[in-house]
């Protein structure tokens, strides 16, 4: 039975499609697998951001397959690891937790390189293709730490 981890944001089209193909790159598929939701409804069934999608490929990562979905609450019986991208999707998550355990599982991803300190993922919906490349690279360097500890725990 693979080790399950879902990566959340706002939209499922920026952040959490980067955070599902960057840490699924790194990590065994046969031990793992990563998959992504937002905690809006927007975006279901939708591509990744194009700007996502162009920076992944840059990086090379192919993210065009995958769809939007929802975050419910019966991701937390499915998953074994959550990652939320900002302190607003922390909130959004972890409301709808109905046990300490649900509650456990969620993390927010920036905590893997600054411990407790509770840092954003910043969304860069808004912005230009540049903090595209910025959340890249941020995503970048925390899951390589979060791949390590995973291998290590359960390969």
């Amino acid at each position: 039975m693979p080790v399950k981890i879902l990566m959340v944001c706002l939209g499922n089209i920026c952040r959490s499609p980067l955070a599902e193909g960057i840490l699924m790159s790194k990590l065994p598929k046969k031990s793992f697998l990563v998959d992504s939701a937002g905690t809006g409804n927007w975006h279901v069934g939708k591509q990744p951001d194009e700007r996502s999608i162009a920076i992944a490929k840059k990086n090379g990562l192919d993210i065009s397959s995958q769809r939007g979905k929802q975050f419910s609450t019966s991701d937390f019986e499915t998953y074994d690891y959550i990652y939320v991208m900002d302190n607003s999707n922390y909130n959004d998550v972890i409301a709808l937790a109905t046990n300490e355990n649900q509650k456990n599982k969620v993390q927010l991803i920036l905590n893997e390189l600054f411990p407790g300190e509770n840092v954003d993922v910043p969304d860069p919906y808004y912005g230009s293709q540049f903090g595209f490349e910025t959340v890249y690279s941020m995503l970048e360097e925390t899951c390589e730490n979060i791949a390590e500890k995973l291998i290590a725990k359960h390969t």
